[in-house]
């Protein structure tokens, strides 16, 4: 069931919007995600965990840049929602912030699937 968008934030070049589908929450991320925008992910990611979504969605087809600052944040937030019993599943990577994960082997400890559709029929 979606229930629309339930949070939406942006902080310099990123914008990041929360909604929830059944036991998911999905988390849209715009713009670029580097060491001067992390921050605004990380509080998002965390506030899904903590509001009873371990389930995370992470939608980076809008999303043009990432660093490795950014890869640090979706990492923390693998962790924690493992923790909580669930996960983080990563869908419709650019070939921008694709090759971020592929250089570091960071693919191989999410779940990556190809589009938002794909990642929500899991």
């Amino acid at each position: 069931m979606d229930r629309g968008t339930v949070g939406s934030a942006s902080r310099g070049r990123l914008h990041v919007e929360i909604r929830h589908h059944g036991a998911s929450a999905v988390v849209t991320v715009t713009g670029e995600l580097d060491h001067h925008t992390a921050d605004l992910l990380r509080e998002s990611l965390e506030g899904c965990i903590d509001d009873g979504y371990a389930r995370l969605v992470v939608d980076c087809s809008p999303l043009e840049f990432m660093d490795s600052t950014g890869l640090n944040v979706l990492l923390g937030a693998r962790l924690k929602a493992e923790a909580a019993g669930g996960g983080v599943h990563l869908a419709g990577m650019q070939p921008v912030v694709a090759r971020v994960f592929e250089i570091t082997g960071a693919e191989a400890v999410f779940t990556v699937h190809d589009s938002l559709e794909a990642a929500l029929a899991d």
